[in-house]
Parts: C-alpha cells; sequence; structure tokens
C-alpha cells in the first residue's frame, strides 16, 4: 500500500494539475485579508468568502481536481495497467490513492479557511471550518474517485454535482439541501463554532449519517467498480 500512495503521490504533484489547486486558495486568503485589512464587517464579508467561495466553491473544486486525477489520470494515459498487473486486492490500491486525495485536498482548502476564520471570527471558527473541510474532504475525494471509475467524464458529473445540485438547487430547493455535501460540513463547522456567519438547515446528527454513508458507499462502490477491470483498463 505504501508503495501505491507514494506513486499516487508522485504522479500527482508531477502533473499540471496540481497547479490548477492553487489560484482559488490563494483568492479566498486574498479577499479575506483585503476585507479585513479595510475594516468592512466580518457579516458583510463572511458569508460570501467562507461559504459561498470556501465552502460552496473551493472545497468541491479542489476535491474534484484531485479525487479524478489520482486514478482516472492513469486510467486516461494507460498507466493503470501497471497497477492493475500487480497482485494487489483491489482495495490496496482505492484506499491509499482515497488518502492521498483526501490528505491533499484537506491540507490545500484547510489552512486558508482557518486563515479566513481567524480574520473573520476567531480561532476557534478557524479550527472548526479547518477540521469540517477535512471531513468534507473525504466525502468529495470519495464520490468523485468513484465518479473517475463509472464514467469517462468525471470532472463534468462532478461539476454538474457542484454547480447544479449544490449550487443552483441547494439555493432555492431546500429539499435538495439534506443530499448536498457543502451543507454537511457547514452544519459540521457551525456545531464546532457556532456563529451567525454559518447557516443550515441540515442537522449534524444527519450530517454525520450521510458523510459516513458518502464516504463508505462511494468507497465501496470504487473498489467494486476495479474490479471489473480488465488489464487493458476498459471496464467489461
Amino acid at each position: 500500500m505504501s508503495t501505491v500512495t507514494w506513486i499516487t503521490a508522485r504522479g500527482l504533484f508531477g502533473r499540471r494539475r496540481f497547479l490548477l489547486l492553487l489560484p482559488l486558495p490563494a483568492l479566498l486568503l486574498v479577499l479575506a485579508i483585503v476585507s479585513r485589512s479595510l475594516g468592512v464587517h466580518p457579516s458583510e464579508w463572511g458569508p460570501p468568502v467562507l461559504v459561498g467561495l470556501g465552502l460552496a466553491v473551493v472545497l468541491p473544486v479542489v476535491a474534484l481536481i484531485v479525487g479524478t486525477g489520482v486514478l482516472g489520470a492513469e486510467i486516461d494515459d494507460g498507466t493503470v495497467v501497471h497497477i492493475l498487473t500487480k497482485p494487489l486486492p483491489r482495495w490496496q490500491i482505492v484506499l491509499p490513492k482515497l488518502a492521498v486525495a483526501t490528505g491533499v485536498s484537506a491540507a490545500t482548502v484547510a489552512v486558508p479557511l482557518y486563515v479566513a476564520g481567524v480574520l473573520a471570527d476567531s480561532v476557534r471558527l478557524g479550527l472548526a471550518l479547518a477540521a469540517a473541510s477535512a471531513l468534507g474532504a473525504l466525502a468529495y475525494s470519495a464520490f468523485f474517485l468513484a465518479l473517475s471509475l463509472l464514467t469517462r467524464r468525471p470532472v463534468l458529473l462532478g461539476l454538474v454535482y457542484v454547480l447544479i445540485w449544490e449550487g443552483l438547487l441547494g439555493r432555492f430547493v431546500d429539499g435538495t439541501r439534506v443530499l448536498s455535501i457543502q451543507q454537511w460540513v457547514i452544519a459540521f463547522a457551525d456545531r464546532m463554532a457556532p456563529t451567525d456567519l454559518l447557516g443550515t438547515t441540515v442537522s449534524v446528527p444527519v450530517a454525520v449519517v450521510l458523510t459516513a454513508l458518502v464516504a463508505v458507499g462511494s468507497t465501496i462502490l470504487a473498489i467494486d467498480r476495479l474490479r471489473s477491470f480488465s488489464v487493458a483498463g476498459e471496464t467489461s
């Protein structure tokens, strides 16, 4: 498993795709720092920056780029053949890749969210946002990893989920929020650091159960799907 982890991390950091992770977190930091330095009240810039940008855009988009890349890129270029020919159970391939995707996504997003949370309110809010985003990174990464094995257009379908389901429908149709990873992350952060800057209609128990279901279910689905791949990297 350590070998798969190393290959995955090296491949991820060696691709140009990794450079796509930097602009959005940097923008989040810049907006938070500028808003604070200009003396804008946190109630005015906190929700759009922390939630509207941080949790609704930066977290899912970073997880989408990484989650679909740790295995999807290998399927596209054919290098997955080298892994599939090894006498390894498929779970020993999927779990290390999920761990790398979650770790990279969480680290990339948690740091700017922590800084923005501290600038907006307190260290407690910063820590809550960082911890909640790590849980969200796990759910998003598992979901997008499974998606990369189910379709040849995982990024497109992932964007549809993020922009249409979580963004558009989640804003205007209350019933869709309960099935939104974004709303689960907000629920976690708001429970750890209650504040008027955050708000969701999803309860924490529901968020916990659904986060676990998505993470575990998507991982099992990815393992099962990978078993159907032939040595050529095509599904049977």
